[in-house]
């Protein structure tokens, strides 16, 4: 049962039965509110948010009992405001109009919550002072387009409004030449090819996108097999026509090579490792983030319009896991 009282939501469970005896009370208010994340309601209830009757539970491992009805509040949202952050940022470019930044794998672009710190934007901030387009909002100031956190690689960022809805305007009508990498468990056939398959919310899980039949937004990845290492994984190369949320992990997992790390759209099986040392097993398996990289971005420079490429070297962390696999 949900209700509101001013800005404030409470949710109400049942009154428990026997059937819940027992039970994880992060777990049961899970199933009770499949609308909410599990990782939220732990949240919740640290901060103190959950109550039976006028008795607060504070450990996500309660045990939930017979006869209990509890009550989850949902205190209003509050807008956290970007500060300066004194972060050190890979420069490849900037000049007045805007500038072009190697991100790091482990940085998320804007704040959000979970992550109102420590963010691309937070270090923007710090580095061009005053000097960011507005158009985004005070959250995103500047902010043209975004990669995943853990996904590295190259952006650019809007330093005025014109160039902020020039930029805007080229995304849009997907002439912005964008160009991953990544490694993946299997080999994509054929080795080179063009995915064309709408992109929607997961119907069966909506902390991810997935190939939809019906509905979803249209996405295109154009894929091209460079290196194959004994059929157990390889390095695509993918040229985005669209930006969709998760394209590439989306995409490359609908030919059934998941990216490696990816720790969101895994399958159960992975890689069929014959002959390979127990070392390089582990070192693959435990590859902490999914192994992508934008490597190339290119678009017309809002002031002069000439078309200007960039391009950024694999990370050290995608050059090893690059280098153990070519050792297979």
């Amino acid at each position: 049962m949900l209700s509101t009282m001013t800005d404030t939501t409470i949710y109400s469970t049942e009154i428990v039965n026997k059937e819940y005896k027992g039970l994880r009370i992060d777990k049961f208010l899970t199933q009770s509110f499949p609308d909410l994340s599990r990782s939220q309601i732990q949240r919740l209830i640290s901060e103190g948010c959950l109550r039976a009757d006028e008795e607060t539970i504070l450990d996500n491992s309660f045990k939930v009992r017979i006869g209990d009805s509890y009550q989850l509040e949902i205190p209003p949202a509050q807008e956290a405001l970007p500060v300066p952050e004194d972060i050190p940022l890979d420069v490849v470019y900037e000049d007045s109009s805007l500038i072009v930044v190697n991100k790091p794998a482990g940085m998320t672009v804007h704040p959000a919550p979970g992550a109102y710190s420590g963010t691309l934007v937070n270090a923007l901030l710090f580095h061009c002072r005053d000097n960011l387009s507005g158009i985004g909002g005070v959250k995103r100031p500047g902010i043209v387009h975004r990669i995943d956190k853990d996904t590295s690689g190259l952006l650019v960022v809007a330093k005025n409004d014109k160039a902020h809805r020039c930029l805007c305007e080229q995304f849009f009508v997907h002439s912005i030449e964008r160009t991953y990498y990544a490694l993946a468990y299997g080999v994509p056939q054929p080795l080179q090819g063009r995915v064309e398959a709408n992109i929607g919310r997961s119907p069966y899980d909506r902390k991810k996108m997935a190939v939809v039949n019906q509905g979803g937004k249209t996405a295109v990845t154009n894929y091209a097999v460079q290196e194959i290492y004994k059929n157990m994984a390889s390095l695509v190369k993918c040229n985005l026509e669209t930006g969709r949320t998760h394209q590439i992990r989306v995409h490359m997992a609908h030919l059934g090579c998941n990216l490696i790390g990816d720790q969101l759209y895994v399958k159960s099986k992975k890689m069929q490792y014959s002959g390979v040392d127990a070392e390089t097993k582990k070192y693959i398996a435990q590859f902490p983030r999914q192994a992508l990289h934008a490597q190339s971005l290119g678009f017309i420079h809002p002031e002069t319009g000439e078309f200007m490429s960039f391009y950024a070297e694999f990370p050290k962390d995608f050059t090893e896991l690059k280098n153990k696999l070519q050792s297979l």
